[in-house]
């Protein structure tokens, strides 16, 4: 990961205070993490490390678009994307990241990089279903939609024309009920 290393932050000269780091996001920063599901990516995460005597706070802010292919249809469109992350460095004896918001590195440590961070912020903030905004609001124009609309189960509505034209025998069984 020597290409990342512009998210590698050396954090033992900075001054106890805050400072102010701004990153733009695009593909081929997901190339080196080896994820391909986005087209094109366009986002702007900024960070703000506080340097505090004994711990460091990082807040992580992402905004920007991705654009992916709709779930539905496979038809590309670009999906706004915004999140915000908070995460507390301490220093242990052992590295140890098993907690979601507090990171433990050991005491000899003079640099931190972000880069998994904010490329996990930017995973976690698409949204599960990733659907075309013509899809929602029914003015996308696809083959693909025209399809799955002639293969969808009938409504209910449809169904109960279709029970009124069955044999006329079962109607004739259908009176020995009522005629009680």
């Amino acid at each position: 990961m020597k290409a990342l290393k512009e998210f590698t932050i050396p954090f033992i000269g900075l001054k106890a205070e805050k400072h102010y780091f701004d990153y733009q996001i695009d593909k081929k920063f997901f190339e080196y993490f080896e994820y391909d599901d986005f087209n094109d990516v366009n986002i702007k995460a900024e960070l703000v490390f506080e340097k505090k005597s004994t711990f460091l706070e990082l807040y992580f802010e992402i905004v920007g678009s991705v654009n992916v292919n709709c779930d539905i249809t496979n038809e590309p469109y670009d999906q706004m994307v915004e999140g915000e992350f908070k995460l507390v460095v301490n220093f242990g004896d052992v590295y140890n990241d098993e907690f979601e918001d507090i990171l433990i590195i050991p005491h000899g440590e003079y640099e931190l990089n972000v880069a998994q961070y904010i490329y996990e912020l930017i995973i976690l903030s698409m949204p599960a279903k990733r659907i075309h905004p013509g899809v929602e609001d029914g003015t996308l124009n696809s083959d693909i939609l025209k399809r799955l609309e002639e293969l969808s189960p009938k409504s209910l509505g449809e169904k109960e024309e279709t029970s009124e034209e069955i044999d006329p025998r079962w109607n004739t069984l259908k009176k020995l009920l009522t005629d009680k």
